[in-house]
């Protein structure tokens, strides 16, 4: 355990986050930086950027949420200590999203109203999944499902987003890789803490395993529904009205962001973090459990 407190430490947590890639940040990103007034000049695009960044503080809301309800049941005092960081982490995740709302043009007094309009149901029902857990103070499905079923989809989403905006929205792009850093931390803590409470109770992974296929299916509907109304369309068509040209070629996990059908978005998406779950379950000794596709 003591090798355990040394590496979720406080003070690892000072030198690498807020001393670290996060030092001269605004929000997450570069003083000064702004969004693109592509984006911001059309009301289309606009309206997409904040529906697609309410998602973002939706799952963050409920990250802040699991990771501040899970420190009063974690075991030892080392959990404790790195949910503390956690919070912190989430806490900050919500604030920068809610910011690129504002920037967006999101009122203040309108903030809550938008969220609800625009969140999706599946990704709501995923966080009363997992909430439901951590009122009941179930420490060990709490963290599989914060930590490597909810960061896990995060960060994968998360980099896809990088990999889309990097060029034409630095400000962004900046934003996420301060998030993208805050998840593979959350995520390591996830496997090692987790696959050591899973041998000292084996009776826990059938509970674990429902709860990972029941957050994974409201997962896969909230992708299938972003990328099945047509707006992924409907948005590259005014930016190449816009611009005159087609949206710089960006690859990612072998596919052109900028050109692949939203079926084939969907596909790689949601293959990538299938594959990073099944991995992660692996070797905290839980047997990944497919759910029923959208």
């Amino acid at each position: 355990m003591t090798d355990f407190l040394s590496g979720y430490s406080i003070q690892r947590w000072l030198e690498s986050c807020p001393q670290g890639y996060l030092l001269d940040t605004e929000f997450g990103h570069a003083p000064g930086e702004k969004e693109p007034d592509l984006v911001t000049g059309d009301p289309i695009l606009r309206d997409r950027a904040i529906s697609m960044t309410v998602q973002l503080v939706a799952g963050e809301r409920c990250a802040l949420a699991a990771s501040s309800g899970l420190i009063n049941c974690a075991p030892d005092h080392a959990s404790k200590t790195f949910l503390a960081t956690q919070t912190i982490d989430e806490a900050r995740h919500v604030e920068v999203f809610t910011q690129r709302l504002y920037d967006l043009g999101v009122k203040k007094n309108e903030l809550d109203d938008v969220v609800k309009r625009e969140a999706n149901p599946n990704l709501i029902k995923f966080a009363e999944a997992l909430l439901e857990k951590v009122d009941k103070k179930d420490f060990v499905a709490g963290v599989v499902g914060q930590n490597i079923v909810l960061e896990g989809m995060a960060f994968t989403v998360f980099e896809m987003l990088h990999a889309s905006m990097k060029s034409g929205n630095p400000k962004f792009a900046k934003t996420l890789s301060g998030t993208i850093a805050d998840e593979r931390r959350h995520v390591g803590f996830g496997e090692n803490r987790i696959g050591s409470l899973i041998r000292e109770h084996p009776e826990k992974k059938s509970e674990v395993e429902k709860l990972q296929k029941e957050m994974t299916y409201y997962m896969l509907a909230t992708f299938a529904d972003r990328f099945r109304d047509g707006s992924i369309q409907e948005q590259r068509e005014r930016v190449r009205e816009k611009l005159g040209t087609p949206e710089e070629a960006v690859e990612w996990q072998g596919v052109n962001l900028a050109d692949a059908s939203p079926e084939e978005l969907e596909g790689v998406l949601s293959d990538t973090v299938l594959k990073e779950f099944k991995i992660r379950l692996g070797r905290v000794g839980i047997e990944y459990q497919t759910p029923v596709r959208p």
